[in-house]
């Protein structure tokens, strides 16, 4: 099977999550992606531990699990880009690449001679993808800025949490994820439009917290409708009701039966047909009204039998429910396990580790093809000679002058 983007080539000026994640999936899907590091401490994200990635020897290697997550099927090559040589590097490379994907401050690579406007002229087919906490434009432009802020700012945060608790940020960089998802389609956007109108490339402009805002849709929306700022409310949902974790006798369950057809049928698996006929429940907007008669009512039933009876009661009813797992209950799981999300991949400095299979999966082309997260400056010699002809000697005289590692 051929891969999807075979034969593209991305080169990667980005580091953290935000736009590493998005390159590591145009990896996943055939891409060449070559990830620019510095010299020396490499991408940020390798510091941010512990833990640590072991080693085969016992100890532990500079490679976190932020690090790992985000950099698989990439080549790495350490260019220090403060040098006149090292930003030559880089111009020569975005040549004779299809895509180039950086996340640093707005600005900052027009110094280097670095920026769209600069490498355009010497590649017009180029797509250029800048990755930003605020994008390109506005007053925040140059604010420094990490995934805690975009979901405050965005107000995720002020919908999440407990009702008489303080605004929660969620228990991964999910800004960081949703901005990459919005790289990914853009990129591969850009690409079908340089094919279709001429081969000529484009910039992409990708702020953090537009891409935050955006994700939360419909609770925008309501926002827009009624011009109430919507408020947290724990893991239940302002309109779906019942839809919401219950304690049962012995660990909780989520249960999902908002609409009316499956509230009835709900409430027939709790052997409390009375509930579904109460005229104050019958309809959505009569439990979203009466919530505070019936929850706590449903909250009791819940109490009476395990988590397994009340599955196989609801499962048999076609009620949306299911466990609450930690991440050891969701990889012990037969349907995770069915999907093949763990896979495990050799790594010259530790052996086997595990890696999640990115969840994809395409009829006609290959996307299980993976290699490892790359050491820091692993490919360097690798891209100067097979992608830019350099020779042995040159290769030697960067490395000893501190432009490369």
């Amino acid at each position: 099977m051929t891969q999807i983007l075979k034969n593209i080539r991305v080169l990667d000026l980005s580091r953290i999550v935000a736009a590493p994640f998005a390159t590591q999936t145009l990896g996943d899907m055939g891409a060449e992606v070559i990830k620019i590091e510095r010299p020396g401490p490499g991408d940020d994200s390798r510091q941010y531990g512990p833990p640590f990635a072991p080693s085969a020897s016992g100890g532990t290697l500079p490679e976190t699990p932020l690090y790992m997550a985000n950099n698989r099927n990439k080549k790495s090559m350490a260019v220090n880009l403060s040098t006149p040589e090292g930003q030559a590097i880089i111009r020569e490379l975005a040549v004779v690449s299809d895509v180039l994907v950086e996340n640093f401050k707005t600005g900052d690579l027009a110094r280097y001679g670095l920026d769209y406007e600069s490498l355009r002229r010497v590649n017009p087919r180029l797509i250029y993808c800048s990755v930003t906490g605020f994008g390109q434009t506005g007053p925040y432009k140059d604010k420094p800025a990490v995934d805690s802020l975009f979901q405050a700012m965005s107000g995720m945060m002020s919908i999440t949490g407990e009702p008489d608790g303080l605004p929660t940020r969620t228990g991964f960089s999910i800004g960081d994820i949703l901005a990459s998802s919005s790289v990914l389609s853009s990129i591969l956007g850009a690409l079908y439009h340089r094919d279709i109108n001429g081969g000529a490339g484009q910039h992409i402009d990708i702020s953090c917290l537009d891409a935050t805002i955006a994700a939360l849709s419909h609770r925008v929306m309501q926002y827009f409708m009624t011009g109430v700022a919507p408020v947290r409310m724990g893991a239940a949902t302002p309109n779906t009701i019942p839809s919401q974790p219950f304690d049962c006798a012995d660990v909780p369950l989520i249960v999902s039966a908002g609409t009316d057809r499956l509230y009835r049928k709900f409430c027939i698996a709790l052997e409390r047909p009375d509930l579904a006929d109460d005229p104050r429940f019958v309809d959505v907007r009569g439990r979203a009204a009466n919530r505070g008669e019936l929850l706590p009512e449903l909250e009791r039933i819940m109490k009476t039998r395990t988590a397994r009876e009340w599955m196989t009661r609801l499962d048999a009813a076609g009620i949306v429910t299911g466990p609450i797992y930690d991440l050891q209950n969701t990889f012990e799981d037969p349907q995770v396990i069915e999907r093949g999300l763990r896979i495990d991949l050799p790594h010259e400095g530790f052996g086997n580790l595990s890696f999640l299979r990115n969840p994809i999966r395409y009829s006609e082309t290959d996307l299980d093809s993976y290699t490892a997260p790359p050491a820091i400056g692993q490919h360097t010699d690798d891209v100067l000679r097979e992608v830019l002809g350099r020779s042995a000697d040159d290769i030697a005289a960067l490395r000893g002058a501190g432009t490369v590692a």
